[in-house]
């Protein structure tokens, strides 16, 4: 797929370097400007529909991580391409697509454009498809305990469940049910019949997911309606579950 991209780089011959670099071994990028501060990149950002920035860390007036501030929550990936490799913690905070080091490795910069790539292609499937996971239908039933036993719920009624301190809240398509467990429980029972952790207090019903919506790490609509967010760290898992 081609991916659409900005250079945000206050250096001309570094600009000159990746822009070449990107144009001969990288055919998928469309390169739709180039910046050379926040200011500049920040009216490049608002006025295209990105799926890729690559972003220097240092710049005149504000850095790399001021600029993400001010872009906020973003449907872009970004890949940081610098000379100081101190700043990768905090790329990674960011939740950087890639961390490049100058000089420049093609083969590390070809790396980090197919990984771009595959997560914007799952991302794209599940944005313009009706969602089903690859396992359409998840048998099996589950327990929870009751005071006097436990009772058995179809795995296939659960919705969601969500975190409540050591409890658990399980929202099913009719009703919901408290259970003195910890999300964590829940996680390891049901994430191989189709249930994936999108959040530290959400586990979702992949069954479910009739839409997501694009965003750093987006979020998942359910057939009820309900909307919860997933979180940048957990966006790979879930689209694992699209192809």
């Amino acid at each position: 797929m081609k991916l659409n991209a900005i250079i945000v780089e206050d250096e001309e011959t570094s600009r000159e370097i990746l822009r070449n670099y990107l144009a001969k071994y990288c055919p998928s990028i469309v390169l739709k400007g180039e910046a050379t501060n926040v200011d500049e990149a920040l009216v490049l950002i608002r006025n295209n529909d990105l799926d890729v920035v690559f972003l220097d860390v240092e710049m005149p007036y504000g850095n790399a991580f001021d600029l993400l501030d001010k872009v906020g929550d973003r449907q872009f990936e970004t890949v940081f391409v610098t000379a100081y490799n101190h700043y990768a913690i905090d790329a990674l905070n960011a939740h950087a697509s890639y961390y490049l080091l100058k000089p420049i490795s093609i083969d590390k910069l070809i790396e980090a454009v197919d990984y771009v790539s595959e997560i914007k292609t799952k991302e794209n499937n599940l944005q313009n498809s009706i969602l089903k996971p690859l396992q359409t239908q998840v048998a099996g039933k589950i327990t929870i305990p009751l005071q006097n036993g436990f009772e058995v719920l179809q795995m296939e009624d659960i919705l969601y469940c969500q975190a409540d301190d050591n409890y658990t809240q399980i929202h099913l398509k009719v009703g919901k049910r408290l259970v003195s467990k910890t999300l964590k429980y829940f996680e390891d029972s049901l994430s191989e019949n189709g249930f994936a952790r999108v959040h530290k207090s959400y586990l979702v019903n992949v069954n479910e997911i009739t839409e997501y919506k694009k965003g750093k790490g987006g979020s998942v609509v359910l057939s009820s309606g309900k909307e919860i967010m997933v979180s940048p760290s957990r966006k790979k898992e879930l689209l694992a579950y699209f192809g």
